[in-house]
């Protein structure tokens, strides 16, 4: 991983079905159906939009044999008309499902944490292994039909489902969910069988972040270069999801890491094709750019969280929250923290190529100058990056803001640029205050300031807004979920500060949304289950009576201001 300079990361290149992943193959774009997979004329239906909006790989849950039957009917329709995406079987729990599915489609996603059961407690070490030698067993038929019919594996790991003995020993992590993973690579090498691809998700952004730079540093470690799969798990829908999705894959993707991406939304499947490709465009388009000299300061990790230190200025620096500093020479904005030449303390307006020697003597000699930074290099991230690590290197500590524009006219193509080059240098705590300029001069101070907000909200640096974690619903969902969706939000949104989850269903929906306050959880048809936290306290309610318990359920632990 070269901070500085982007190049694809090398993996091996595997395949699947017909397309090839990893190696020199283009990061490939794909989404997840969310009709019943039992129902073929509308997964079918709905296989081809999304086949014809450009998906490169389809994923569908699949549950039971049943599923995994119905799937393999889908599989050869489609193939009867001509469509030769490769399919995906979702598998949770149960193995023996992942065989029938290996032996009818070219891909599996298993995931570690429930593939088989697990104890709650602390492990002995015979416990420990004892439960490795269960996975193995299990694991073993799978790979040799795999092996057989061609079939890859995708080995898809997510925050909040790891397995207990995982938990055990590291807790809900980014270091939990490197290990199992690389456990489950192992197992596959020890059997001989490495088509496989790799996914660590998370809807936190930082800790996704964190996790599969871990999960790199691991593999590399022991000579591994599989490909790995990119996603942001319940990132939402709206702005929000789009946004959230932006920061947590761009920044990835900006260090090379990634060979596959699917953008989680709460909203149609052929929704999310469109932003992960601007996306992926966007950050490869920075390959074979002029080389940038730049050095990781000294106590620097890519691996954790933590803020350079830098000096307080008014509410800028000092270990506050960044700012939003609007770009407006004749009024200041009222929702921005700062306008620049109205009410912003003053600064050096530079590119990192003009922090001369005499302008780091000025600035070392007067730490409570604001140093912003722009870059108009093909990899603006790589090259910030660079001088602010230079600056923090020299031991200065003058605050810094970090200027980006963009000559866009569709706003959803805005956010994914800003959020992924943003996203990157928030995410490694690098910036005190972020500007964000549109030259076409097409959307208003508000509508950037908003983008801006939601930037910061996303990456973890700022919290202003309630915080929504929704799943993209699938075949397991039973009911409208992005009318659930919208129906919280409007219910919940004067609450910032809370993290609310909105989820399909009652397999995953507790253990996947993780670190939300609380949870509305499908439970089953026209039925919602109220969670605080992981503790189901409101089960099988009717969805019809569901918002307005859950806002009595806030108002009772007193989270709803007067």
């Amino acid at each position: 991983m070269n901070p500085f300079n982007y190049s694809r990361r090398e993996t091996v290149q595997i395949q699947v079905g017909s397309t090839t992943v990893g190696g020199d193959a283009p990061v490939r774009i794909q989404t997840m159906a969310n009709t019943d997979t039992n129902d073929i004329e509308a997964s079918l239906a709905q296989a081809v939009r999304c086949c014809n909006a450009g998906a490169e790989l389809l994923r569908f849950t699949t549950q039971g044999t049943r599923e995994a039957q119905s799937l393999g009917i889908i599989h050869d329709r489609l193939r009867d008309q001509g469509i030769t995406t490769p399919l995906v079987a979702d598998i949770h729990f149960n193995p023996k499902v992942a065989e029938t599915a290996a032996a009818l489609i070219e891909k599996v996603r298993i995931n570690p944490g429930n593939f088989v059961p697990g104890k709650q407690g602390e492990y002995t070490q015979e416990e420990w292994d004892a439960e490795l030698e269960a996975i193995r067993a299990k694991l073993r038929p799978l790979l040799d039909i795999c092996r057989r019919h061609g079939t890859a594996v995708r080995i898809g790991v997510n925050h909040g489902s790891l397995s207990p003995r995982i938990m055990s020993r590291y807790g809900n992590t980014p270091e939990g969910l490197a290990a199992s993973c690389i456990e489950f690579i192992e197992m596959c090498e020890k059997e001989d069988f490495r088509n496989i691809v790799l996914s660590v998700k998370a809807s936190n952004t930082l800790v996704m972040i964190h996790a599969v730079r871990l999960l790199v540093r691991e593999m590399d470690s022991r000579g591994m270069r599989y490909p790995i799969h990119l996603g942001v798990t319940e990132a939402g829908s709206d702005d929000e999801g789009r946004i959230k999705s932006a920061v947590g894959i761009g920044t990835l993707l900006a260090d090379g890491i990634g060979d596959t991406v699917r953008v989680s939304l709460s909203e149609a499947p052929e929704a999310e094709l469109p932003v992960a490709r601007t996306l992926v465009r966007y950050i490869t388009a920075r390959t074979g750019h002029k080389p940038i000299n730049g050095k990781l300061c000294e106590g620097f990790s890519p691996y954790s969280f933590s803020r350079r230190e830098s000096e307080r200025v008014g509410r800028i620096g000092g270990g506050q929250p960044p700012v939003v500093v609007a770009n407006d020479p004749c009024t200041a904005s009222p929702q921005a923290d700062y306008t620049l030449n109205v009410s912003l303390p003053f600064c050096f307006i530079m590119r990192p190529d003009e922090m001369t020697d005499r302008i780091m003597r000025i600035l070392r000699g007067n730490p409570f100058i604001i140093a912003m930074l722009y870059s108009r290099h093909a990899n603006p991230v790589g090259e910030l990056r660079a001088a602010i690590h230079r600056l923090t290197a020299a031991g200065l500590k003058n605050p810094v803001i970090v200027s980006r524009s963009y000559r866009e006219t569709s706003v959803k193509t805005l956010q994914i640029k800003a959020a992924a080059d943003f996203g990157a240098l928030l995410a490694d705590g690098l910036v005190d205050g972020i500007m964000l300029e549109d030259t076409t001069h097409t959307f208003s101070q508000e509508t950037l300031n908003d983008i801006m907000f939601k930037i910061l909200q996303a990456a973890r640096a700022r919290i202003t807004a309630t915080e929504y974690i929704s799943c993209p619903s699938c075949g397991r969902t039973k009911f409208d979920l992005p009318e659930a969706v919208r129906r919280v939000k409007a219910a919940t949104a004067h609450l910032p500060g809370l993290k609310i989850a909105v989820m399909g269903c009652i397999v995953n929906g507790p253990g996947e949304m993780a670190d939300a306050d609380y949870g509305y959880i499908g439970a089953a048809a026209g039925r919602v289950s109220l969670y605080r936290g992981r503790e189901c306290v409101a089960k099988n309610i009717p969805e019809a009576e569901a918002t307005d318990r859950l806002l009595a359920l806030i108002a009772a632990d007193g989270r709803i201001p007067s």
